[in-house]
């Protein structure tokens, strides 16, 4: 009898951490994502689960679909597919827009590297630029 009871207490405990450990933080994982999807605006810049950085064009939430601006290219997308949302508004500037001072710097000549002789030759004839 006493046993039964130790055993009926270990899984209430075992059941208890799990959980704690693994249910718990996956649904308040959801919840962050779910308040994430619902903030999403037209202007706010984001990222695919596939890596595609864009802007946002326009928002379905009854067909549950983003139509994302890329440079140009309008593409659509489920939500699911969203994977971060930057709500500052701004669109991803290129990188060599971003810097115009770094185009602007001449480059330094690069100095003609001549041929170096070989260490070893196969025949007995000297060695000769050519």
């Amino acid at each position: 009898m006493n046993s039964s009871i130790s055993m009926i207490v270990m899984l209430v405990l075992l059941f208890g951490f799990m959980y704690f450990a693994m249910i718990r933080p996956q649904r308040k994982q959801q919840q962050q994502r779910q308040t994430m999807l619902n903030a999403m605006k037209k202007g706010d810049s984001i990222v695919t689960i596939g890596g595609l950085h864009g802007v946002i064009d326009s928002i379905d939430t009854a067909k549950q679909i983003v139509v994302i601006d890329a440079d140009g290219v309008f593409l659509t997308f489920n939500l699911s597919a969203v994977r971060q949302v930057n709500n500052d508004g701004a669109a991803t500037a290129p990188v060599a827009a971003a810097t115009p001072a770094a185009e602007a710097k001449p480059e330094a000549p690069v100095a003609e590297a001549k041929p170096e002789a070989p260490e070893h030759h196969d025949d007995d004839k000297p060695y000769t630029e050519g």
